[in-house]
């Protein structure tokens, strides 16, 4: 019986912590203007 309770609750918490996160949205991000190093600079 205490597993059936456990198992219950960690869902609860699972499922409430989805909604949360869900309600709070994407966070607004932008791209950066400058563009990503795909090569290993020359040593010197």
């Amino acid at each position: 019986m205490r597993a059936l309770i456990a198992a219950a609750s960690g869902l609860v918490l699972a499922l409430a912590l989805v909604l949360a996160v869900t309600a709070l949205g994407a966070p607004a991000g932008r791209t950066s203007p400058e563009p990503l190093l795909t090569t290993v600079p020359p040593h010197p």
